[in-house]
């Protein structure tokens, strides 16, 4: 089994339990390492984000946890950082104010840019999805589908995040009610992406959170995507998204399964400072 973890959120921010209780159980589960990936703040208040008063305590706990079970596991330090236009920080600011060891870069605000509204396209409440669609889109989902992928376009040109995070969430709290992804639009506008990350070096993120917490049928990004990805030779990593200890290695089995029956033969870990490629 794939014993590493790189997208892990605590209690920080929307996780359930301290960094030490997620080490605790890496350890138990033999990881070879587990990266803490706190969602980075915004210039206003979310339930999701880590507060701008937390951060020091944050990577604080964390570097001293890497140093205490160096000997033990590789213990690594990171953000995923919301990119939203004209309101997030820069990637690079939060890299180097922080000394972060890699950034995950993810989408879930959609900004309409002609009246500067916000869709949160995540959490479990559906009617929170439904409600701001309505009010940020005026109901438009091919407008607002197609802004998130062009907001995942204007991430990679202009943060060339290191692990590109849950590629296409967007279709979570869909539920297959307002598009088919097999739509051509739709098609059309994941293809793209793909055709745009190979130059800016990207990792793109198999995220196993959805299956585990049965909120689709799918990971994160679904299969024709992953088609996608093998053929253009873009590289992948697996991450399990945790909120709890226990989900740190959540469908990581199947996961794999499906990878090699797609034909990945290889995969990304952070080791030493960098990505490299492993056998799976």
């Amino acid at each position: 089994m794939f014993k590493s973890n790189f997208h892990t959120h605590s209690n920080f921010s929307d996780g359930s339990a301290p960094p030490i209780a997620y080490v605790e159980e890496a350890i138990r589960q033999n990881f070879m390492a587990i990266g803490f990936s706190e969602h980075a703040p915004l210039p206003f208040n979310h339930y999701y984000m880590i507060s701008e008063e937390k951060i020091a305590e944050y990577i604080a706990t964390i570097k001293s946890l890497s140093l205490k079970y160096k000997n033990i596991i590789n213990i690594y330090l990171s953000l995923e950082i919301d990119y939203v236009p004209k309101l997030s920080q820069s990637f690079k600011w939060f890299r180097e104010k922080f000394g972060l060891d890699y950034t995950i870069g993810s989408i879930h605000l959609v900004r309409n840019p002609k009246n500067n509204k916000l869709w949160f396209i995540d959490g479990a409440d559906i009617a929170l999805y439904d409600n701001g669609l309505q009010e940020a889109f005026n109901g438009d989902i091919k407008l607002a589908v197609t802004t998130y992928y062009e907001q995942i376009q204007q991430m990679i040109k202009n943060e060339n995040p290191d692990v590109i995070g849950h590629l296409d969430k967007i279709k979570m709290n869909n539920k297959n009610r307002y598009f088919s992804e097999n739509e051509t639009w739709y098609k059309h506008l994941s293809e793209s992406i793909i055709k745009n990350i190979p130059g800016n070096k990207c990792i793109v993120e198999v995220n196993t959170r959805g299956i585990y917490k049965k909120r689709g049928n799918e990971l994160f990004p679904g299969i024709e995507i992953l088609k996608l990805l093998y053929t253009n030779n873009i590289p992948i990593t697996i991450s399990s998204d945790a909120h709890q200890p226990d989900e740190i290695s959540g469908a990581f089995n199947e996961t794999l399964i499906l990878l090699k029956d797609i034909g990945f033969k290889k995969i990304h870990t952070f080791e030493e400072k960098r990505w490299i490629s492993v056998d799976i």
